[in-house]
């Protein structure tokens, strides 16, 4: 049995990179902003700028924006489970496979954006966390 920190291990690191990735949107934004002349008060309004800079840009952040959507039942599911009493050696490996996928989705979508290989890594990703849901609730229920 893990560790409650062993077992939340995973959630720290994807809120790291979650961070990493505002870094990396910023780093690449706030040039193609300046580059394009978009005055910082026309982003008061997410989406009417942004044809304005590069796809390349777009990309990072919305993967920026993706890790705030579904990570978030992760986040929920995996605290769920270690205050609960269900943080087991699988549901640790679940964790860490739906992290890995997340990472691999966002270096995907900020690199060569693929739809069809981000959505394969999406889809797996999104399979391991059902599985991870399914474990919690078949084990308070039963």
């Amino acid at each position: 049995m893990p560790t409650t920190t062993q077992f939340l291990t995973p959630v720290l690191v994807l809120v790291t990179w979650t961070l990493i990735m505002w870094i990396w949107m910023y780093a690449t934004r706030i040039p193609a902003m300046n580059k394009a002349g978009v005055d910082p008060q026309d982003a008061a309004h997410p989406g009417t700028w942004a044809h304005r800079i590069p796809s390349s840009v777009r990309a990072v952040a919305d993967n920026y924006n993706h890790l705030h959507e579904q990570p978030t039942i992760f986040y929920a599911l995996m605290f769920f489970a270690a205050l609960t009493g269900g943080g087991d050696a699988t549901a640790l490996r679940l964790a860490w496979a739906y992290v890995i996928l997340r990472v691999l989705h966002s270096l995907v979508q900020a690199t060569l954006n693929r739809v069809i290989v981000r959505f394969s890594i999406f889809s797996l990703a999104t399979l391991t966390l059902m599985v991870l849901a399914a474990r919690q609730l078949l084990r308070v229920l039963a």
